[in-house]
Order: C-alpha cells, then structure tokens, then sequence
C-alpha cells in the first residue's frame, strides 16, 4: 500500500541499521500455541503441489540483479514453486511464485523458517530476508529465511496491464476537473486490465497468497512456518492464520490493518496522521532552513509547497536531466509528499526535504540535478516502468474487497474532508480502479480464530493508523501489543531503530514466548 509500495523498501534498508548491545524490555510468557494439534494434510487435489521437491539455484539474473547478486553472495538459493492458478480447479492451469531461502547458520538451535513479506499490496519479498536476518541478531542464525515474490509480482509468474504510470495514489486536486480526470485514469486501468488479463484477475487475492504461502510451507518440509508482515503484509498473515490455524509458529504483525475494515480505499480516514505526520516533518525542515531553504517555520515550509502545488497546476513542473526528464503536474506532487511522510527517522525526512527543495527550484523555472534515488523513485511510479507492480497491487486490491461504484460516492468523500484537510482529501478519499473492476469471487478474510501473535504498531503511522493495530489486537485476545509511542512511522521494526521495540520482537522470535502484557515504547 502505498501503502503501500513503499513499505518494502523502507523495511529492507532500515533493517540494515540495527544498533547492537540493546536490553530486553519486555517480560515474557507462555503462549497457548503449544499444545495445538497440527495438521498438514493438504486439501483434496493439491497433494502433488505440497510434494513436490523445488529445484533450488542460484538467485542472480544477469549482472544487473542486485537483488540475486546479494542473495547469491549470502549463500542464499532459490526456486520456482508450482501451484495452482485457481485452487478450486487444482488440475488446471498453474503459475509459479518465486521464493529464497538463507539456510540457519546455527543449525543446532534452529526454530524453523521465518517468512517475511514486505508489504505493497504487491511488493516482491524475495530478497528481504537478507535485511531482517541482522536485525534479528543472534536469533537470525537460528531460521531459515524465507522471501517470496507473491504470485504475479517479481520473479512469479507476471502480470502487467501495460499502464501508463506505477502504483499508488493520485491527488484529484482542487476542483471537479481534476477529480474527473482521475475518474478516467481509473476506469482506463481497469479496462486495461480486463483487456490483457480478465482470465487471471480473479485469482490475484489475499486468500490465494496465503494459500501459496502454506504449499511452500509444505514444500520446504515444515510442519509450522513463522511470518513476519508489514504494513498489508499485517492482513496477508492474518489471513494465513485464519485459513491454517494449525500451521502456524511465531507471528509478528508489524503496522497492522484492522481486517474488518479492509477494503481497495486503504488510506481512506488517514487525513489526520498525514496532517500531524507533515506539520512535524515541516518543523523538522524549518529547523534546517540554511540546508533547504524551504522556510524558517512550519507555516512558511507548508506555505512553499502549497505555491509549488499552484505552480504544478498552471504548467507541469520539468525535473530532471537528459534522459530522464519528468513532468509533474498538480495531481503527482502531494503524491511525493503521502510517499515521503511514512518514514519520520532522520534520513528519510531529510529526503523528503531534498526532493521538495528541487521541486521548489523546479517551480521557479531552474533546472534540476536529480539525486539517483529521486529519478528511480519518479520512474517507478510516473512512469511505465511501474506497469507491473501497479497491475498487480491493483488486481490485489480489487480482487479482495468490493469499492463503491458510483464516482459520486468518492466526490462527495472529498468535499465533505476538504475543508479540515484541503491537500490530503482528494488524495486519500478519491477514486480508484476499483470502482470500475469485476466483483470479487471471495469473501474478504474475517478474524473467527484467536491466535497468539505480537502486534507492533506507531501510534502517530500516518499510513495504517494506530487504531486498526488497536482493533485488530482486541479481536486476538491472546495477542500481545507493543507500541511504540510519539513516532509518525510506518514499518518499526529493524526500520525505527528503537532499541525496546526490536529487542522485543528478537525476544518472542527467539524462544516463542509473548509478553506477560502490552507494553509501550518511547520513540
């Protein structure tokens, strides 16, 4: 989600900076899932997908794959697994889902295997166990670690609609015009989707991940597999906890989405954190106005980026330099802002700063010189290089949950929010292709079971708000919440650098054991 489709990125590079010699903060205790009965037996029809034997190699695709280079260099393999397109017609068509696995190290102590997915929807995971395994310390050199690309994302079996820019949000601007605009983006996705794929969208859910994720359980010989999720990775292991109760370890749901209220309008409501997630990146710019020169306070920063915004609407900003040259208009510049608000360490608001100060420029008629991270970020979302990850966090979405199909429902949305939050509500409130998609052949997941997990939430995460966390904990009464508190972040763990939260989380990974209560911890 970009939900989404940051959240990937910001788990992987952040855990790489996990600071040694932390303390344990939290007491701990027995969980109830010991003496649950477990129970392997695939469903009728799928016994060959559960037993089949992976031919694992070596992960690197050329000399550009960073992403295989890294793994290869770890002593990480990796394989294509089998599974069924529709799992109610298991002998029909099949599609592969690429996973990686980084053996244990200390195989004396092993636990098992931990697997991580990073979020989006639609985020490939296939390489970030590389980045969690040293958050883990220790524990880390006790499980395998396992990355999946979800089916039709990465190295799995593709899906791309051929769209004309990446995922994420769009702002429908000030007025009706640019409200009707997005309206036609939206309806111009999904009938580009429905074109290309119609016979493969359907299957493109929630459920279907999580019932892949237990055929490479299956596969990989383990009778319980441990999950890590972030952000949307948080419903995709509630749904897998629900749909195999029994076959579960450790789970640790890192910025969790309330499942009740999951729906293709995720960042629907989200007005306020984003409001006190930019005042307090504002502050933090003002700070530093001698770096950015965006603005010696809060009002005079927000000030700057509302001209920029009103200068992006009169003519399309020009970044960049030859060849990569991009034309912003007043719809994709508070969309660089939504992205940039969900981290609130340092280096990513100093970031944020960076790329707001070469708009500014940009706004003023100068030419910019854009840093290699910005012109990646620019290309994977305004660009068709995007197309993929943008067709399969779509289908994802609108595969899961029905959305409002009148474009009415989402106009009013945004002038009824407008006033209180004229620059978040035609982003968050407005239409997506959903509105124009096929109805979804499955229920979404609903919580029925308990289940012993830890729930690690922000209670400023401007992105998945601290409430659904809340929520979500209060349907899993044997759950366990850990709060950071006074932090705007979305993704914590190994990503906030916290060293009561990540001690916490390598506590219950290590011996499986949850805290005796809730505990908060000071950003």
């Amino acid at each position: 989600m970009t939900t989404t489709g940051t959240a990937a990125r910001r788990a992987s590079a952040a855990a790489l900076a996990f600071a040694a010699g932390l303390t344990t903060c939290l007491a701990a205790a027995p969980t109830a899932l010991a003496a649950a009965p477990v129970d392997t037996a695939p469903a009728a029809g799928l016994g060959r997908y559960y037993q089949q034997r992976p031919a694992w190699h070596g992960c690197a695709q050329g000399a550009d794959d960073r992403t295989g280079r890294a793994l290869d260099a770890a002593g990480a393999r990796c394989a294509d697994v089998t599974v069924p397109l529709d799992y109610g017609d298991p002998g029909g068509r099949t599609v592969t889902v690429a996973v990686s696995r980084l053996k244990a190290t200390d195989t004396r102590h092993r636990i098992g295997s931990l697997l991580v997915n990073p979020g989006g929807p639609g985020g490939p995971g296939l390489g970030i166990g590389l980045t969690v395994r040293p958050v883990m310390k220790e524990t880390g050199a006790r499980y395998d670690m396992i990355g999946m690309d979800p089916r039709f994302t990465g190295r799995s079996t593709p899906l791309d609609c051929g769209l004309s820019s990446g995922p994420g949000l769009l702002s429908a601007g000030p007025d009706r015009a640019g409200f009707e605009r997005q309206v036609a983006r939206a309806r111009d996705v999904a009938d580009r989707c429905r074109a290309t794929n119609a016979d493969v969208l359907p299957h493109v859910t929630t459920r279907n991940t999580a019932r892949d994720i237990d055929v490479v359980r299956g596969v990989l010989g383990e009778r319980r597999i441990s999950y890590l999720g972030y952000s949307y990775g948080t419903y995709l292991g509630t749904a897998y906890t629900q749909m195999f109760p029994t076959r579960y370890d450790r789970v640790v749901l890192d910025s969790a989405l309330d499942p009740d209220r999951y729906s293709p309008r995720l960042m629907k409501g989200t007005e306020a954190e984003n409001e006190k997630a930019y005042d307090d990146w504002a502050d933090w710019t003002a700070a530093r106005d001698s770096t950015y020169r965006l603005g010696r306070t809060r009002e005079q920063v927000r000030a700057t980026l509302d001209g920029v915004i009103a200068a992006a609407s009169r003519e399309p900003l020009t970044v960049g330099t030859a060849p990569d040259v991009f034309r912003l208009d007043e719809s994709q510049v508070p969309a660089l802002l939504f992205t940039g608000m969900a981290d609130d360490t340092d280096p990513a608001r100093a970031s944020l700063a960076e790329q707001v100060s070469l708009l500014a420029q940009a706004a003023q008629g100068r030419p910019t010189s854009l840093p290699q991270a910005f012109t990646d970020l620019l290309r994977s979302v305004f660009t068709p290089a995007g197309s993929a990850t943008a067709s399969a966090q779509t289908a994802i979405l609108c595969g899961d949950a029905p959305a409002p199909r009148d474009p009415e429902t989402y106009w009013r949305d945004i002038e009824r929010t407008r006033a209180a939050h004229p620059l978040f509500a035609p982003l968050t409130e407005s239409i997506t292709p959903c509105a124009f998609w096929d109805s979804p052949r499955e229920a979404p997941v609903r919580v029925r079971r308990d289940i012993p997990a830890l729930i690690v939430a922000s209670t400023g995460d401007p992105r998945v708000p601290y409430t659904g966390s809340v929520a979500l904990h209060s349907r899993l009464p044997s759950s366990r919440l850990l709060t950071l508190a006074g932090a705007n972040q979305h993704v914590n763990y190994g990503a906030h650098h916290n060293s009561c939260i990540d001690t916490a989380v390598n506590a219950y990974l290590a011996d499986g054991r949850l805290p005796t209560r809730d505990r908060t911890c000071a950003a």
